[in-house]
């Protein structure tokens, strides 16, 4: 396993490698490469996505700026004081955020937004180091289910001892938690499967528990 929290030529998965690079040829000007994970450098909290968005974060650079899933992310964690504005549209538009990091359990854009289970184990070395530079982080926000295996698998916890389910909370170990919510995608905020409400309970919770509310 590397310890390298990011490759920026990453080949690793031929199929992704290949399709971020057709987008970059089809949208020039677009980022189409590996995603870093954008915040806080010494973070209380993580938050951790899926993969980048199409004209998202494999255009702009930043997880969840500039698509619809970010709409409701950067929205809430501005009302919840962590993050400078409301809106994050480039990754130079000067938004900072404040005690909390925003990463994803596959650095590149998949197809249709679904990486393959081969694609998800061979990216996880980057979530584990990620996990591991930020060991003092109290709390894990894992965006659905694929993030919330993710996870686990990176602190080699066994899946069946944490059960996914949205605004689940689980205990890692002494001081460290592991919050559920359903991934803020435009399918799930538009069925109303995923509320603003539901939403910012979630976060909001994360917040506090990090910060030892």
């Amino acid at each position: 396993m590397t310890k390298a929290l990011f490759e920026p030529d990453c080949r690793r998965c031929p199929r992704l490698a290949e399709f971020r690079e057709s987008t970059g040829e089809r949208y020039p000007g677009y980022h189409a490469a590996p995603v870093p994970a954008f915040g806080d450098s010494a973070p209380r909290w993580l938050i951790v996505g899926l993969a980048p968005g199409l004209h998202g974060a494999n255009r702009t650079g930043r997880p969840f700026t500039g698509d619809h899933a970010g709409i409701l992310l950067y929205d809430t964690l501005h009302s919840l004081g962590v993050s400078s504005a409301a809106v994050s549209v480039s990754r130079d538009d000067g938004l900072q955020l404040t005690g909390v990091r925003i990463t994803n359990a596959v650095k590149c854009l998949p197809p249709a937004n679904k990486p393959t289970p081969a694609e998800i184990r061979s990216c996880n070395a980057f979530l584990r180091a990620e996990l591991a530079a930020h060991d003092a982080a109290r709390v894990v926000v894992a965006l659905g289910r694929i993030a919330h295996d993710a996870v686990l698998d990176a602190l080699d916890l066994p899946r069946g001892g944490f059960r996914f389910a949205h605004a689940a909370r689980h205990v890692l170990g002494p001081g460290r938690w592991l919050l559920d919510s359903y991934h803020c995608s435009r399918y799930n905020t538009q069925t109303r499967r995923l509320t603003p409400e539901m939403f910012r309970e979630v976060l909001c919770a994360a917040r506090d528990l990090a910060c030892g509310q």
